[in-house]
């Protein structure tokens, strides 16, 4: 509104025209409108000619008030508000126009003072409009500037006219003055001060990425690749997402709210996105809006055990400032919009989110969790960035209601695992080797989607390039091998051979184990000198490298260490689970009852104190830690523990697993309700089955992947929004092509991507239906899938709506239609297909008997598109349904598609709504209608027609829906 000032009495005027004509006119006397002419000459706003422009005798009274709206509209502004005034004082019971500019501006209005109330204030204060206590309420600490803009103007809406004349003038004084009125911030010296020292130590916690370094830490300039970073809600034309995306405008679903949430797996590079957004920000980089900038772990917050205040959060666990810190802390509370606060894993921290416990007061002390929920929420500190990272498990419906945006980082693409494979290696031959290595391996590629287990195949490039035909297919493969390359990289002069490497050095394995394993159960990642020693970790096992010195903002911490990554620990878990004897036959079966809405806080309960169970939270580790215990007790790997633990012990834990997966199992398909009559029956699988279909691939036993899906009998399996990537691709379809009947699936809002697509090939040839909306697919994974489905007798229907496809996957798709005589159903809405496309469509259509179905809603095929289409469509016998919604069809359009009715003997229901069909368009199709009976309707809803032209042709044709 300061760049382009909005006439905001002028507008009102225009609005309030005809009841302003009947306030002049009603008592059928001139009086009223003689009265404005007075004050507005008064005024200057009119001249004695316009004066006497409005007062022509023997014109109508309402004639005459027209004519003086008609000239104070044209005047501009000025005029207007005059006007305003004048009216308010001759019906002063009559709601005013300035009050109503109120109301009907009033974004605008906080927009404008937001950075200035306190100039409104004095201006008001001064002209006795307002009170000293009118002036505190509006003032009080509690509220934003926002706020307080808001609660000005509902005093002003109390007070009347002229108090509402009063900022409508100050605001235009400040326009006229040419100032900005929500730049009247001035920093503070002692606040720049801080802000120096905060940058600094910000910049020396993000430099370098010791998560991934272990005891050699690594600069993050050198190792950082972007992820894949997408919108949670769908928004075909979002693009590329960045950094700056995060706290930008984009995929904003609630203005009200402040917090905006990165949510993905395990792995998916979160902490580091997060790491690279504050080193940025420490370097001017990027951010620059924001002049203070406070990052929080959540991990490390689990270990605040004292009542906090707002304020003493953010300087104890953040940055000290060296002095006037109460001065700090009041410019944080007055210029919120000028600070961002992130916090890190809020999955970690031991507490579930709840809104129950509501906090305004800043300075108020509470327990750190409490504090945590309610900036999130935005009870303490609205109007502050909050920027929050998680798993997406972990975050409820009471969560996102809070939620500004929310956005997904899905990892690394085909070129992002490229790109850090060569970052790994300054020596190209060597990266060159790694990536074929990875593409001769479909299962090691959807691995290396994920940043840590792309890290971990880059570390042991060694071993990778020397395992010949044992690469690693599962995620405990991938963890065995960094676990083998750290342990014998300790003790480089023993040459190891076979599983003897392990045997070495089981003391280190075991001790690193229990402290993991107990970190889990009491989800505590942070570990102090303490907790080190009552496991009898050592020196030598804390230089073995999977522990890492925690990283600290404030000095006064003690040392402390965490695992090199959260996945890292709960291997670590899963191997002192397997190895340890001091676990009882309860844990696993505890470890695999874990419940579909959450994660059972009775997990480990024998094992836990009281304390700890009082404060357990949902624990999405718990279920990793059974993955990898699947994967480590899995025939493959059995000799590796002959010398390290009882076969007997190991052989009977695994059978226990497989007892646990199996009910597991069945427990899901026992829940599935029966169908209701004449549908199929379908299972919607939660993200638990998702889970034990991952275990049952770790194990990597057929007959047991057989056995376990022999009392399915579904006709569908709907898996959306169960965040399935690569990974979880692979593992499905190891699983399901066991399935003994053919089944559509159903994968719709994930994260499969083209990687994913070329992961479930194996189980294509028992799918009827695949269903892959919004799965971020391009043309390359069609290619792939279209080359195994033409192979596939029972593959039969595709969605691929809202995907990233474009008129190059439609050859492919194309010699499906041409070879596939059984094919029904194609899907392919919301994509970037223009007439090119749909032309090559139309060469596939030409020679297919068989298809039912085809959507191809949202592309950009046009008239030419549409007219291929109706051309190969003509005389077909099977099509019963086409939708081209919002293709931009025209007439011409319209024509050919009415010419394919009038030769079609099949089609039911024609979709041409939100295109440019003129008059001339539907009336080819009323006559194409009388000549076909079977259709049954043709919607063209907002088309270019005449509400006249929509009646006409509804009452011509009642199968045409407007």
């Amino acid at each position: 509104m300061c760049a382009q000032k909005v006439a905001m009495a002028q507008d009102l005027v225009l609005k309030q025209r005809g009841e302003i004509l009947r306030g002049l006119c009603a008592s059928g006397s001139p009086e009223p409108l003689e009265r404005v002419l007075d004050f507005l000459l008064a005024r200057n706003e009119l001249s004695w000619e316009d004066y006497h422009n409005v007062r022509v005798q023997g014109r109508p009274l309402h004639a005459n008030a027209r004519h003086l709206l008609d000239l104070v509209y044209a005047k501009g502004e000025a005029a207007c508000q005059a006007f305003a005034e004048a009216i308010q004082q001759i019906r002063p019971e009559a709601p005013g126009l300035v009050t109503r500019m109120f109301l009907a501006q009033r974004p605008n209005l906080v927009e404008e003072l937001q950075g200035c109330v306190d100039g409104a204030l004095e201006a008001l204060l001064e002209s006795g409009s307002f009170t000293h206590e009118d002036c505190g309420d509006v003032r009080l600490p509690v509220h934003t500037p926002s706020q307080q803009a808001r609660r000005l103007l509902d005093h002003v809406n109390a007070k009347g006219e002229s108090a509402a004349n009063v900022v409508l003038r100050y605001i235009e004084q400040k326009q006229q003055s040419g100032c900005n009125l929500t730049a009247e911030t001035t920093t503070p010296k002692e606040l720049l001060t801080y802000q120096k020292k905060l940058r600094s130590s910000v910049s020396a916690q993000s430099s370098f990425l010791s998560t991934y370094g272990g005891t050699g830490h690594m600069s993050l300039d050198d190792i950082y690749t972007e992820g894949q970073l997408e919108l949670a809600h769908d928004c075909k034309d979002q693009g590329h997402l960045g950094l700056k995306d995060i706290l930008g405008t984009v995929g904003t679903v609630n203005e009200e709210a402040d917090t905006i949430l990165v949510s993905g797996d395990a792995g998916s590079g979160k902490s580091t996105l997060l790491q690279r957004l504050h080193l940025l920000w420490a370097r001017e980089s990027t951010l620059p809006e924001f002049v203070l900038l406070f990052p929080f772990s959540c991990r490390k917050l689990n270990s605040e055990l004292n009542e906090l205040s707002v304020q003493e959060l953010l300087f104890h666990h953040c940055c000290w400032p060296d002095r006037d810190q109460d001065e700090i802390f009041r410019f944080i509370l007055d210029y919120p919009h000028l600070v961002v606060i992130t916090f890190d894993g809020l999955d970690e921290l031991k507490q579930s989110f709840s809104d129950e416990r509501r906090l305004c007061c800043p300075t108020q002390q509470a327990p750190v969790h409490v504090l945590l929920f309610n900036l999130l929420q935005g009870s303490l500190l609205k109007g502050v960035r909050k920027v929050v990272t998680s798993r997406p498990e972990a975050v409820g419906p009471t969560l996102k209601k809070h939620l500004r945006k929310e956005l997904f980082l899905k990892g690394f693409s085909p070129d992002g695992i490229n790109c850090f494979v060569k970052k790994q290696h300054h020596d190209l031959s060597v990266a060159s080797k790694v990536l074929a290595s990875i593409q001769a391996n479909t299962a090691l590629l959807g691995l290396c989607h994920s940043p840590v287990l792309c890290w971990i195949v880059s570390q042991c490039h060694k071993e990778l390039l020397g395992c010949g035909d044992g690469t690693p297919q599962t995620i405990t493969d991938v963890y065995l091998m960094i676990l083998q390359h750290f342990l014998q990289h300790q003790s480089p002069s023993k040459s190891s051979t076979g599983a003897s490497w392990l045997q070495e050095h089981l003391v280190v394995v075991l001790h690193l184990g229990q402290l993991a394993f107990q970190g889990v159960e009491a989800s505590c990642y942070v570990f102090a000198g303490a907790d080190l020693e009552s496991c009898c970790v050592t020196d030598k096992e804390i230089c073995a490298g999977f522990l890492t010195q925690s990283k600290e903002m404030s000095s006064h911490q003690s040392l402390r260490y965490e695992f090199l990554h959260v996945t890292m620990q709960c291997f670590f878990a899963g191997l002192y689970i397997v190895l340890s004897n001091n676990t009882d036959r309860s844990t696993l079966t505890k470890l695999f009852e874990l419940r579909e809405a959450g994660f059972s806080s009775t997990c480990f309960g024998s094992c836990l104190s009281v304390d700890h169970q009082q404060g357990l939270a949902e624990n999405p580790n718990l279920q990793i830690t059974a993955t990898f215990v699947s994967g480590l007790l899995s025939q493959r790997h059995r000799q590796l523990w002959l010398h390290c633990a009882p076969t007997p012990t190991v052989e009977r834990k695994a059978r226990q697993v497989v007892r646990c997966l199996h009910k597991g199992m069945q427990k899901h398909f026992k829940s599935i309700p029966k169908p209701v009559e004449g549908e199929k029956k379908s299972m919607h699988a939660m993200p638990g089955f998702v889970w034990l279909i991952k275990c049952i691939y770790e194990m990597r036993e057929n007959s047991m992947a057989e056995e376990a899906l022999s009392k399915l009998e579904v006709d569908h399996l709907k898996m959306t929004y169960c965040n399935i990537g690569p990974v979880e691709c692979t593992a499905l379809a190891y699983v399901l092509q066991h399935l003994r009947s053919p089944v559509g699936i159903e994968l719709d809002n994930n994260s499969v991507g083209d990687v994913g697509v070329e992961q479930l090939l194996p189980c294509l040839h028992i799918c009827k239906s695949l269903y892959l909306r919004n799965n971020n697919i391009t043309d390359e994974g069609i290619r792939k899938l279209v080359a195994k489905g033409t192979q596939c007798d029972n593959f039969q229907k595709i969605a691929l709506f809202n995907n990233r496809l474009t008129d190059a996957c439609t050859q492919h798709i194309s010699h499906l239609l041409k070879i596939k005589q059984n094919f029904l159903s194609l899907r392919l809405g919301n994509n970037n297909i223009t007439s090119e496309g749909a032309k090559q469509l139309a060469k596939g259509l030409e020679y297919n008997r068989s298809l039912k179905y085809l959507g191809l809603w949202g592309n950009r095929i046009g008239d030419s598109g549409a007219e291929a289409i109706a051309s190969a469509l003509e005389g077909s016998k099977t099509l019963v349904w086409l939708s081209l919604v919002g293709n931009g069809v025209g007439s011409t359009g319209a024509h050919a598609l009415a010419k394919m009715l009038k030769s079609g003997t099949s089609l039911e229901e024609l979709w041409l709504t939100e295109n440019c069909i003129t008059r001339e368009g539907v009336e080819c199709l009323v006559q194409a209608l009388e000549r076909n009976t079977r259709i049954k309707s043709v919607w063209l809803r907002n088309n270019h027609l005449s509400p006249e032209e929509v009646e006409e042709m509804t009452r011509r044709e009642s199968r045409l829906i407007f």
